[in-house]
């Protein structure tokens, strides 16, 4: 039972506590951890207590990693990608079941801009004073998104981030702070 925790304490047994972090010197002013590699249960502590027989502290003060559950694979598909001989599906098939599965290593899509978007992006941001508030404007606005080809929610992330990096003449006139007076 070495580092795993089993559901005897009411935790998954996906839990595994690696090195000991405790800082034995922080009260005088350092740091210094004792060496323990892994959280082994210490089964001789009275009352199932949670202290690590190699080191003795508690199993809090051990760096916690979680392992994921591996992906869990229909009737279908374990038929499928049993070919008798032990060969491995095909990548992109089994790419796609542990990215559905975990749903961790799916990547964040980033908007690419033309240099014409980014133009016409500018100009409007300037014209609306970078701001999407004004509800009068709305009608306005979603046919500007529709003519860039950019949805309300692109164009006003776009604008949080870009509204400090604008070269617009009247930002740079207009926001002279009080203690440059």
């Amino acid at each position: 039972m070495d580092g795993v925790v089993g559901g005897d304490h009411g935790n998954s047994s996906n839990s595994i506590y690696r090195e000991c972090l405790r800082n034995h010197a922080a009260s005088l002013g350092s740091y210094a951890t004792d060496g323990c590699g892994e959280f082994t249960l210490d089964d001789t502590s009275p009352g199932g207590c949670l202290q690590c027989a190699a080191c003795g502290c508690h199993r809090n003060f051990h760096r916690k990693v979680t392992c994921p559950p591996p992906p869990r694979l229909t009737t279908g598909e374990m038929m499928e990608y049993s070919g008798g001989e032990g060969t491995p599906p095909p990548s992109g098939e089994m790419m796609r079941t542990t990215t559905t599965s975990t749903g961790t290593n799916k990547k964040r899509f980033r908007t690419k801009f033309t240099a014409e978007q980014r133009e016409k992006m500018m100009g409007f941001a300037e014209k609306l004073g970078w701001k999407l508030q004004r509800k009068d404007l709305d009608d306005e606005i979603e046919r500007f998104c529709r003519g860039v080809g950019v949805s309300r929610q692109v164009f006003k992330v776009w604008m949080h981030n870009h509204k400090n990096s604008s070269s617009s003449s009247s930002a740079s006139t207009g926001n002279v702070s009080s203690l440059t007076q």
